[in-house]
This record gives C-alpha cells, sequence and structure tokens, in this order.
C-alpha cells in the first residue's frame, strides 16, 4: 500500500473536481486527483456534451423541412440515425484531451484512476493507494435516478448513460420524465424521424415558469412529440420487442424502446463517509454556505451537495472553495445569480426568482416587465420571431429574469452579471446594442420597465412642457 500526503485529494473529475485541481496544481498546492471512471464526468461523456451534439444534428434535419419561407425547397432529410450517433462520439473526442489524464498530470496534479473511500477523517484509499490529505473535495456528481417502478428491473431500458450508446434507430422512443432532459432528447428524437411519447407523472417542465414552459411545449406537441402529463407510472411490462408503460389512471403507453429520465441522485454510496464524519441528507451531502461538511477539512461541490444539478454550478463553486483552501478568505456560495438552461428549440432560461416566487416573497413591491420577442428585428428577418422574457424587479433591481425563446440561454448571461453584481435596470437600459441583434432583446425588456415612468407620467410631461417654453 503506497502512503500518500497532498494538500488538496479531490475525489471525482467531473467539472468541478477537475476545476480544483487545475486552479489549485497551479497555484502552487500539491494535488492528488481521484477518478474511477471517465475523466471529464457525466458532462462530457453522457450529459451535457453528447445531449447537445444530438440537438444539433436534430436541429440540421428540422431546418431542411422549413426552407420554403426562405426561398428555398423544403426537402426530407435523410436521417442516418448512428451516424448522428457518430457525430455524437466525435464531439466528445475533440473535448476530451481538456479533461485528460495527460492534460492535468502537465499542470502537476498525480491522477490516480481508481474509486477512492474515507477510511479515517483525512484518509482515503483508492486501490493501493492510501491518500493522506490536509483538504479533501468530494466532487463525485451524480447518477441517473431509477424509480422503483413494477417491472421496469425486467426491461430493457435506457438512462442519459446509454441512450448515446444507441445506434439503432428506435421505432417509437418511450420517456418517463418530462424535465429538461426528458424534453430535450424528445425533440432530438422526433426531429430526426423517430415517433416519440412523454409520460409524466405531473406536469412537464414543470419546476419552470408555467407560462415559459407552455410556449416551449405547445412548439414540441406541434412537432409531433406526444407529451401525457400527469400520467404517474404504474408499472412497465416488455413483450415480443414492445414496452409498455400503464399509468395509475389506467392509460398505457407503449413502444420499442424507453428512455428513464425522472431526475438524477448523488454519488455517495462508495465514499464511506460515516468514516469521515461526514453528515448527508435525502439528497446529498450537507455542506455549510462555505461548502464545508460536518468535517470541517473536507469540502463537497456539485451534484453530490445535494443543491442545483448543473455543470456551471459545480465550476462556480470550485472558484469558491480555492479561495477558502488556498488562501484562507472567508468564502461563500450564492444561489441568486446562478442562471440555468433547457436547450429545446425554443430555449428556455431562467436566473433568480420566476414570477410566482418573487410574487410570494416581494409581494406589492414588485414590478413584472415583459417584451415579446416578435418585436425583435433580427429575429423577424430569420423567421425565427417569437418568445418572451419578463424580468422581476424591486426597487429597480432585477431579482429574476425568465427567458423563452430562441437564444434564450445566451441572453440569460446578461442577466446573471446583472444580479451577480446588483446592478439596476438603468444598466441595462444604458447599454448600447449593436442593431440588428436578439441581444437588443434584454435592452428592450429594460426600456419597458421605464417607459410607463417617462411616457405616462403627466409630472413629466409638465416638466418638458416647461422646459420647451423657456429654452431658446
Amino acid at each position: 500500500m503506497e502512503q500518500i500526503k497532498t494538500d488538496v485529494l479531490v475525489i471525482g473529475a467531473g467539472s468541478g473536481g477537475l476545476s480544483v485541481a487545475a486552479g489549485a496544481s497551479q497555484m502552487g498546492a500539491s494535488v492528488v486527483l481521484l477518478e474511477g471512471h471517465k475523466m471529464g464526468g457525466d458532462c462530457l461523456n453522457f450529459g451535457c456534451v453528447p445531449s447537445k451534439a444530438l440537438l444539433a444534428s436534430a436541429k440540421m434535419a428540422h431546418q431542411q423541412t422549413k426552407g420554403q419561407a426562405f426561398g428555398v425547397s423544403d426537402q426530407v432529410p435523410q436521417v442516418d440515425y448512428a451516424a448522428a450517433k457518430a457525430h455524437v462520439a466525435d464531439v466528445i473526442s475533440q473535448i476530451e484531451p481538456m479533461d485528460s489524464v495527460e492534460r492535468f498530470e502537465g499542470f502537476g496534479v498525480r491522477v490516480i484512476q481508481e474509486y477512492g473511500h474515507f477510511i479515517s477523517p483525512n484518509v482515503v484509499q483508492a486501490g493501493d493507494y492510501q491518500i493522506t490529505a490536509r483538504r479533501v473535495v468530494i466532487a463525485t456528481g451524480s447518477s441517473p435516478l431509477v424509480p422503483p417502478i413494477p417491472g421496469l428491473d425486467q426491461v430493457e431500458y435506457l438512462t442519459n448513460e446509454t441512450l448515446f450508446e444507441l445506434t439503432e434507430t428506435p421505432e417509437h422512443l418511450l420517456i418517463i420524465g418530462g424535465g429538461p432532459i426528458g424534453m430535450e432528447m424528445a425533440q432530438a428524437h422526433v426531429r430526426l424521424g423517430i415517433k416519440v411519447t412523454v409520460i409524466e407523472g405531473a406536469k412537464a417542465l414543470g419546476r419552470d415558469d408555467p407560462e415559459m414552459a407552455a410556449i416551449v411545449l405547445e412548439r414540441l406537441r406541434g412537432e409531433g412529440v406526444e407529451i401525457a402529463e400527469d400520467a404517474m407510472a404504474k408499472a412497465v411490462t416488455q413483450k415480443d420487442g414492445v414496452i409498455t408503460v400503464e399509468a395509475q389512471d389506467g392509460r398505457s403507453f407503449s413502444g420499442s424502446q424507453l428512455l428513464v429520465a425522472v431526475g438524477r441522485k448523488a454519488n455517495m454510496e462508495r465514499l464511506n463517509l460515516e468514516a469521515a464524519g461526514i453528515e448527508t441528507h435525502k439528497t446529498g451531502i450537507s455542506v455549510d454556505a462555505s461548502l464545508k461538511t460536518s468535517n470541517k477539512k473536507v469540502y463537497a461541490i456539485g451534484d453530490v451537495a445535494g443543491g442545483a444539478q448543473f455543470t456551471h454550478v459545480a465550476g462556480y463553486q470550485a472558484g469558491v472553495i480555492i479561495r477558502s483552501m488556498l488562501f484562507g478568505l472567508p468564502a461563500k456560495a450564492r444561489t441568486d445569480h446562478i442562471p440555468y438552461a433547457t436547450y429545446t428549440d425554443p430555449e428556455l432560461a431562467q436566473v433568480g426568482l420566476t414570477e410566482l416566487e418573487a410574487q410570494i416573497k416581494y409581494g406589492d413591491k414588485l414590478t413584472v416587465t415583459r417584451f415579446e420577442s416578435h418585436h425583435n428585428d433580427r429575429l423577424i428577418a430569420e423567421r425565427n420571431a417569437y418568445g418572451l422574457i419578463k424580468a422581476m424587479v424591486v426597487k429597480g433591481r432585477p431579482v429574476g429574469v425568465s427567458i423563452v425563446g430562441p437564444q434564450a440561454g445566451e441572453l440569460v448571461n446578461l442577466w446573471s452579471l446583472v444580479i451577480a453584481n446588483k446592478l439596476k435596470m438603468s444598466a441595462v437600459a444604458g447599454m448600447v446594442s449593436p442593431y440588428p441583434t436578439v441581444g437588443e432583446i434584454n435592452k428592450r425588456v429594460a426600456g419597458a420597465y421605464f417607459s410607463p415612468q417617462l411616457f405616462d407620467n403627466p409630472k413629466v410631461k409638465r416638466v418638458v412642457g416647461l422646459v420647451q417654453r423657456w429654452l431658446p
């Protein structure tokens, strides 16, 4: 058993773990990184990257059917599903070197390709190694949650970890789960010519602003996605290659393949957290505002900490704990400025509070300002003018922004900056956007906030009238 001593031990080579390892090593700390599966974690191999690559293939196929309005003949796309999956694999291969063992060893990180578990509060065993660390970072991420539906364990089902290995074209894809993963994959597959049924126990995209979600769902239904809501799965069976999902209300849905996309669970099972005195809760490891566990020498970041399960959250949290670990400075993680996006077409993005959340928190102090995207000249030129942006504003400062429409995931970046720095709507109104760009939508919603104060204000009109009398 080789004994290793290090300043920082990182368990998990996903987004958060890699960010900590690279940052700490390049700043002069000795770092050991453990990864028992694939470098890059879920995002690179099974999540963000492959899903967006498959959506890109689907978008290309869909565009071939929409050329007539531009003076280009519509075409029936000839889809090669296996080739689309080869495109996904190629995209992953192009990004892999950024997350590779060789790159991180080049930073001075010692990479050990083994799973690790605690044997004491500051000692972790991984294969034939025992690592004693001054600080430990748990960044083991999450895995697909497989619900205890009777019969599911007897069925050949897919998750996001196996979907992208499928090269045989599904005849009819059933998807249990109407959240972001389920809806993205539903649209991707229907655009690739595959029949799709989404089975959701409550409301599809139910965590998003209902008004914004409805715009997305209308588009998906219009493209042919069958979305069954309030259809809680009761049982799953498979016979002669046909999979059937029976709902509690008696409805049943049959298809050739089944994707389970009901959520994620924190990867904690291998860690032996009890040996380190680390407390957990229902969805992950318990952490305080500085992301420390009940063992103050151990941090937990990303999905395993049980908060918002997004790659960029893990990366942000990595920066927070580096400040604490390396410099001994106080650092706390915020959540109010964290954006997220669902990459359907139209895209759906959110930062801060939704309209309902803001109403509950602020009551009559809240102003909700809207701008319809069909007034944006760039989108009109591209025949893609639809969508909506809503800004929730309190005392001149936005506390939340909801966006649905083309490039919503890009548009929300600005609002994360605004909320992170506690800027007012006047800062956005004072911005100058090049014309014509989609980004003008952000400036226009800020203008809509000030319009009643300027154009519907009798006092302003009286002042302007007086000034005009006296100006030479």
